[in-house]
């Protein structure tokens, strides 16, 4: 058993404040360390102007200056693959791998080790780069993110790209987003104020805890409404699943890191749609000793009739993983 596992936090979950400039980029690195997390996750696009370009040396020297302030450790870096920046003109493989290597060369200015790669990202692309992104002692990450599971189809692509490379460079960074066990409360909420039908929430919440297929769901609703705002609702099954916790078994060597998805942290330090306690007590009995890093995405859902409290709710997932043996 790993007991090993260590708390991060990625800056994404300060957006609300950092957007409406309530919070500065110290801000959010000093919010994270006030945790007890040691590393810390970036979405470059959004943390430093000018992303993907390498930022100014008194920018570096500022930002490792930071890191020595608050003790903590530059973990990942997010990237994105722009395809469609020129009006009618797609990229390229050619062109994405450039790009791609940009970003690589982004992370390693800021001592990141990881990349986050977007999900959409094609196995060819990554294997493309992958000779790159060794040169520079990058790890890349394929996100598994919901509605893919580490098993699916698209995923087992980027799977066979690391077992006939062979690289050290290549693995999974799993979102808690795919152990949604009950649906969001605070998103189904919202589309409620937004005009949905609070019984066919309802209906489509219940369905969700049983285990009832998605499309099940979304056929049903289908027959009680031909409004979109209810089918966005029965949506809602098949866009946030609940997979096993134990299908990351078999991959847990070839996963380097793990985004720890919340969008509604209660009072009592618990996620009110993800069993942590299960998924977190996998990773540590087959051995995961990487980071798991906060992501509070609740903001979106709650912005619009109460005042959004990233700080605490990243608080909260803090010391919920501190309480289940990450980072202790």
């Amino acid at each position: 058993m790993s007991l090993n596992i260590k708390r991060a936090v990625s800056l994404y979950s300060y957006q609300e404040e950092y957007f409406l400039k309530k919070m500065s980029l110290e801000d959010c690195i000093a919010a994270a360390a006030a945790t007890g997390a040691t590393g810390i996750e970036i979405v470059g696009e959004q943390s430093v102007p000018g992303c993907p370009k390498i930022p100014s040396e008194a920018f570096i020297e500022q930002w490792f200056g930071w890191m020595d302030k608050y003790k903590v450790t530059p973990v990942a870096h997010d990237m994105f693959l722009d395809y469609n920046k020129k009006k009618g003109h797609y990229w390229s493989d050619e062109e994405a791998v450039e790009s791609f290597k940009k970003d690589i060369l982004f992370a390693k200015a800021l001592g990141f080790k990881i990349i986050r790669v977007i999900v959409n990202t094609t196995p060819q692309i990554i294997e493309k780069v992958l000779p790159f992104a060794e040169d520079h002692d990058i790890k890349l990450g394929i996100e598994v993110h919901a509605p893919w599971n580490i098993n699916s189809a698209w995923m087992l692509r980027h799977w066979e790209v690391m077992e006939r490379t062979g690289t050290k460079h290549f693995g999974f960074i799993p979102d808690m987003g795919g152990f949604t066990q009950r649906l969001p409360r605070v998103q189904v909420e919202r589309m409620i104020r937004n005009g949905a039908d609070p019984e066919i929430a309802k209906y489509v919440c219940e369905q969700h805890e049983k285990g009832v297929m998605a499309e099940y769901t979304v056929y049903e609703v289908s027959k009680m409404s031909n409004r979109r705002i209810d089918m966005a609702v029965a949506e809602l099954s098949r866009h946030t699943p609940f997979v096993n916790p134990l299908s990351l078994v078999p991959h847990i060597d070839r996963i380097i890191h793990i985004h720890g998805k919340c969008l509604e942290m209660l009072e009592d330090c618990t996620e009110y749609s993800i069993p942590y306690n299960e998924v977190v007590a996998v990773l540590q009995k087959h051995g995961y000793n990487g980071y798991i890093a906060t992501e509070y995405e609740g903001n979106r859902h709650i912005q619009d009739i109460y005042e959004v409290d990233s700080v605490e709710q990243v608080r909260r997932h803090q010391e919920m993983l501190k309480h289940l043996g990450c980072g202790i």
